[in-house]
């Protein structure tokens, strides 16, 4: 974890995911694929699994898939749009908490990812993950006395969460109102759409 991570050790901490959560990440992937000569078919909650090529009746190879997927971070950050009323909710609770964006994207594209952020409003701490988000949560977490929070939109990072920091309060969201009804939910963790009503439960949560 980096040293110069900016946490106040008193405040509540807002821990952030940034793809399907702060960014309308698939909307730019689909751009970026069709420009490349490929299309997205929203069919499951699987990114690898919806790339097709036109006509095609079965999905890209997943490797394919995924070079697409890193040369996509490479270059393209410029095709994502952020999600509605992200960034206006963030600036509403770091007013009272630490906001630090936990983001699982590759080492290689920090930079872009950083650049995105601050493009859009969101120049908060950022954190570099790869895996499973419980470990980096709850090492997070230990660094303030306030009680804290998480927000992800895939489940088992929020699984993650709950087995290594059960005390920090966790919210599933998914900002593209087309993956909403693909996206598997769990009672475990509250399932909050719309950044609005987000900020309001984060709030009630822990401020």
């Amino acid at each position: 974890m980096p040293a110069d991570l900016a946490i106040d050790a008193t405040r509540p901490l807002v821990i952030v995911d940034v793809d399907e959560v702060l960014a309308l990440f698939v909307q730019g992937f689909e751009r970026y694929l069709a420009e490349n000569g490929y299309e997205m078919r929203l069919e499951k909650f699987a990114l690898f699994s919806n790339i097709f090529e036109p006509g095609a009746t079965e999905h890209l190879e997943v490797a394919t898939g995924k070079a697409l997927f890193d040369a996509f971070f490479a270059g393209g950050h410029e095709l994502i749009p952020p999600a509605p009323g992200a960034a206006e909710a963030l600036a509403a609770l770091s007013g009272q908490a630490s906001v630090v964006v936990l983001t699982n994207a590759p080492g290689h594209a920090a930079e872009e990812r950083g650049r995105w952020l601050e493009r859009h409003g969101m120049a908060y701490p950022m954190m570099i993950n790869d895996g499973r988000k419980g470990p980096a949560i709850a090492a997070l977490a230990a660094r303030t006395s306030g009680p804290a929070a998480f927000v992800d939109d895939i489940l088992y990072h929020l699984d993650s969460c709950a087995e290594a920091a059960p005390s920090v309060r966790r919210f599933q969201t998914v900002a593209d109102e087309r993956l909403r009804p693909l996206a598997p939910t769990s009672p475990d963790h509250p399932r909050v759409d719309g950044w609005p009503q987000l900020r309001a439960a984060i709030e009630a949560a822990i401020l």
